[in-house]
């Protein structure tokens, strides 16, 4: 738990991710990487020099009646409020639009349910649960499928919602994830997406993964890649390049 609490104060470091007063919004799938993060944040409260509020947020997508309670019981354990929203994205994703790479829009439709579920309980920041592997996935995925090196940034600031979407675990590795929820017994639940396992990402982690067994530091070099502050500036902006004037 330690590691991950010292990955999390090092990226809150290096891109202020939480403000003195912050709101912060926790989306908890159910799923380790969400609870892992909840679980965290409670603990960071203790230590952040920042101080904050947290609430635990769940969307229901409408596929199946989804449990929730062992999440409440979490929640009321850690001392963090706890707001379920009902809503019909996996219909919508999966029977009615039928989509053929159905990630992309359910994303998005999520993240707009999240903010704007951020914007009704006055939270001004949403935490979400994506790692490092997450990060280095995302990367290889729009290398491959968009022609483009682009991956998420670890603070992102929605101008609509006047949300900014925060993600405390970008250096966290993902098997330090695995291994402390089971040490805690976290309730993991199991994902209800039927294309859980079946994702053009589920790929690119099996592409990495076989990177990694030929190349043991791969992640930790490409980590290192995303924070090159020398170069092409997708986390940090290259010294050599300086603002455009105002207006342009």
């Amino acid at each position: 738990m330690k590691e991950i609490l010292g990955c999390i104060r090092r990226a809150d470091q290096d891109f202020q991710l939480i403000q003195p007063g912050d709101r912060v919004a926790v989306g908890v799938s159910g799923g380790k990487d969400s609870l892992m993060l909840l679980y965290a944040l409670s603990l960071y409260r203790r230590f952040c020099k920042n101080p904050y509020s947290l609430t635990a947020v769940t969307l229901t997508i409408g596929l199946g009646q989804t449990d929730t309670s062992a999440i409440s019981a979490l929640c009321e354990k850690l001392n963090v409020p706890y707001v379920v929203k009902d809503t019909d994205i996996g219909d919508v994703v999966f029977n009615q639009r039928k989509e053929k790479n159905p990630c992309s829009l359910c994303s998005k439709m999520r993240r707009g349910a999240l903010t704007d579920l951020c914007r009704e309980l006055n939270c001004n920041k949403l935490a979400l649960g994506h790692h490092r592997d997450d990060a280095l996935e995302t990367l290889f995925l729009s290398m491959l499928y968009e022609g483009r090196i682009h991956t998420f940034h670890p603070s992102t600031f929605l101008s609509r919602s006047g949300v900014t979407q925060i993600r405390p675990m970008v250096y966290v590795p993902e098997k330090h994830i695995i291994r402390v929820v089971n040490q805690l017994k976290l309730p993991v639940m199991k994902s209800c997406c039927p294309a859980n396992g079946f994702t053009k990402r589920e790929e690119i982690k099996q592409l990495l993964d076989g990177i990694c067994r030929k190349y043991p530091n791969a992640r930790e070099l490409l980590l290192s890649a995303l924070q090159n502050e020398d170069q092409y500036g997708l986390w940090f902006k290259p010294k050599n390049v300086s603002d455009p004037p105002m207006g342009k």
